[in-house]
């Protein structure tokens, strides 16, 4: 039997789409979490001015803020989430514009003592001057996430 490159092709071919569905495979529940509850956004809530708190539905409290109260994009953001008479397996924040996709942008939050939670991010810059954001705060528990949204605007140098 003679050597044919066209099986080889075919292989390789074979290979390829496998490791990509692998791929896809593992990486699914890390893009797209099941979520056990969305909770309503508040539209009261500014982070510019400070800390937002939304209630759980265990009953439980979470506070949510971010530093530099400006929200500078580019820049390294200080994330921090507090949360009381609950429980979090992990907590994640993930931006993601409100009219516009911006790639991902998930960071893990460190438990920095009981129910306290921090964080380095950067926001990506966009080519307009003002940008709405959404950051939903991802709480893992028993069964799913929980997921608190909170949104903000970021606006470039020079366009107040």
């Amino acid at each position: 039997m003679a050597f044919n490159p066209r099986h080889l092709w075919l292989v390789l071919g074979l290979l390829l789409a496998s490791l990509a569905g692998t791929a896809l495979f593992k990486a699914w529940p890390v893009i797209f979490p099941q979520l056990e509850q969305r909770m309503e956004l508040d539209p009261s809530c500014n982070l510019r001015a400070g800390p937002c708190v939304s209630s759980l539905p265990d009953g439980g409290k979470l506070s949510f803020s971010i530093s530099p109260r400006d929200i500078p994009t580019l820049s390294p953001l200080q994330l921090e989430v507090q949360i009381s008479n609950s429980q979090a397996y992990s907590v994640e924040v993930d931006f993601s514009g409100v009219d516009m996709y911006m790639g991902y942008n998930r960071v893990r939050l460190q438990e920095q003592a009981a129910g306290s939670y921090q964080a380095e991010a950067r926001l990506p810059v966009c080519v307009r001057d003002a940008m709405e954001w959404e950051a939903q705060v991802l709480l893992r528990g028993k069964r799913g996430y929980v997921s608190v949204p909170f949104r903000f605007i970021t606006l470039k140098a020079g366009a107040l």
